[in-house]
């Protein structure tokens, strides 16, 4: 729709036509041309909007399960998201890899083909020295991989890839395989140079640290299926109905997650002053009297009470009630 011209322009136009500031057959064939778009025969958008949108749906769930098995490998806060999604050659994207870097070959059953995944040198050398007992600082220059930093990071590439079967599974059931790792772009030949292909660059964060992800996904293998990204477009922003073995699959990861238990004896204020004279065989009394309950706090949260005692050899805590209520505000 074009733009609505207020009282004021329109009388200016009228006012330059009757004055022959403006001549109306220019009017006309300005009107008349067509708009031209200039587009690139060597590198054709292969994807459209629709499927665009759909693969940074499936990688927003592979960012959440990035995440989630990083924080727990790494013990450490990992944050992940799309950075950006595009459409280029597979030599553009080979040549703006730094060598060495680290790469991943591996393939969707039963679709043909390669994927590639690069993760960046600095996101590397992060990994590699948090999971060896460092803060996750990457490298100062980049490098050739040690023989054990190879085995430490190939592994991790597995479980990155297998990591995808779950974010596709609401499009299609694939079966991520891993195949091979290398570490120079120019021996990665998956498809044709001029081949066009889809480029997922994901950005993580680890602690202080930032890293790059980059998924190389060729046109020729997501041909078959993508029809399917276009339906899920479309099916994506509806309301999903959880069903019960998606319940199920939830509680069982709730119920396998680690949470600190502490039961607590009591305390008590003292001053400074007793403080630093304390001695080896002096006493401080609790508020706590012996005969009532000792609460029992799972994570922040109380959520029983309990009597204290010994099992064998060990000290213990025996329960004596749950509580039902409330338990969620305590802090």
């Amino acid at each position: 729709m074009g733009d609505v011209l207020s009282q004021s322009e329109i009388d200016a136009l009228l006012s330059a036509l009757s004055e022959g500031q403006v001549d109306v057959e220019e009017m006309r064939t300005t009107k008349s041309q067509k708009r031209i778009r200039v587009y690139d025969f060597k590198r054709p958008n292969k994807f459209s909007k629709d499927q665009i949108h759909s693969l940074q749906n499936i990688h927003e769930n592979f960012c959440r399960g990035l995440s989630t098995y990083f924080s727990g490998n790494l013990h450490s806060v990992v944050e992940s998201n799309v950075l950006s999604i595009e459409q280029i050659t597979y030599d553009e994207f080979i040549r703006s890899l730094p060598s060495p870097t680290v790469l991943g070959l591996y393939s969707l059953n039963p679709l043909e083909g390669t994927v590639l995944i690069e993760v960046s040198p600095s996101l590397v050398f992060a990994v590699v020295d948090r999971l060896l007992g460092g803060q996750g600082q990457g490298s100062e220059k980049n490098r050739d991989l040690t023989e054990i930093e190879r085995t430490i990071i190939e592994h991790r590439l597995v479980q990155m890839i297998s990591i995808s079967e779950e974010a596709w599974a609401e499009v299609y059931e694939l079966k991520p395989q891993f195949v091979s790792m290398e570490t120079n772009p120019q021996f990665t030949q998956i498809v044709a140079p001029n081949e066009m292909i889809v480029l997922i660059t994901l950005e993580v964060r680890i602690g202080d640290g930032v890293g790059m992800i980059n998924i190389c996904m060729p046109y020729l293998v997501l041909e078959p299926i993508l029809d399917k990204l276009s339906t899920f477009f479309l099916f994506s922003t509806q309301a999903k109905v959880t069903s019960p073995e998606q319940v199920q699959a939830i509680r069982q990861k709730i119920e396998w997650a680690k949470v600190d238990m502490v039961s607590f004896l009591g305390h008590s204020e003292i001053l400074v002053r007793d403080l630093l004279d304390l001695a080896k065989g002096d006493v401080i009394p609790l508020n706590q009297s012996i005969h009532d309950p000792l609460p029992v706090y799972v994570g922040e949260f109380m959520k029983f009470r309990c009597t204290p005692g010994l099992h064998g050899e060990h000290l213990a805590v025996q329960i004596t009630e749950t509580i039902e209520e409330g338990g969620e505000e305590d802090g």
